[in-house]
């Protein structure tokens, strides 16, 4: 709900006469307050401000506001932070760190968005080679697989034929080594594709951050 101008003024008024109240009930004789006086205001779940010379203990992880004498704030102090908040911060400041990191690197390595063209076309060529001749490594290794696994089924157990001689350990070895060999290129394979990606959205946004800087439209 919006408060009313009217709202506003009168809370500023109970908080303006709090503050005077509890100065006369704590001031000297003569009705002058102690010059190093210091108050504390505070807030409790209910959302009331509350003044007093300490702060109760169930409120001191909270913000408090330190006035002095003359009912003037002179210091604020910070809510304590929980764990979560400060890991978060340290996370925005680190961040931040990275951001003004990587902005300089751009600056002093780059003279001009062709320039940071040509070295992405160069390494993306190069990965582009690099994939082609592992899917042609991967195209021989299922090629014999398939061979083998014919010549296989000539063998116990895979042959229906009850007097088929047992496969042999080599054609054994060599259909385990061959599988191995596949599933590690297939491995590469997608760890290339993927590095693929990575490299060409990384350039566009290397390209896109280094026109914002140089005011490049």
């Amino acid at each position: 709900m919006v408060e009313s101008i009217g709202e506003v003024l009168l809370k500023n008024l109970a908080w303006a006469l709090s503050i005077l109240l509890l100065l006369a009930t704590t001031s000297f004789s003569a009705g002058t307050p102690p010059s190093g006086r210091k108050l504390y205001k505070w807030v409790d779940e209910q959302g009331v401000t509350h003044f007093g010379d300490h702060i109760p203990p169930e409120y001191a992880s909270q913000e408090q506001h330190v006035i002095n004498s003359q009912g003037v704030e002179t210091e604020r102090i910070e809510a304590q932070r929980t764990p979560e908040q400060m890991a978060a911060e340290e996370k925005k400041r680190f961040e931040a760190e990275q951001k003004a990191s990587r902005d300089k690197n751009l600056m002093n390595t780059y003279a001009s968005v062709p320039e940071i063209e040509r070295l992405r076309d160069q390494r993306l060529t190069l990965l582009a080679d690099q994939i082609k001749v592992t899917s042609q490594v991967l195209e021989i290794l299922n090629g014999r697989m398939k061979k083998l696994r014919v010549a296989s089924m000539r063998f116990r157990p895979y042959s229906s034929d009850p007097k088929a001689p047992p496969m042999s350990d080599q054609v054994a070895e060599d259909l385990v080594h061959l599988d191995n060999d596949i599933h590690t290129q297939e491995e590469n394979l997608r760890e290339k594709r993927s590095e693929e990606a990575t490299m060409s959205k990384q350039f566009e946004s290397d390209i896109a951050r280094f026109r914002e800087l140089k005011g490049i439209h």
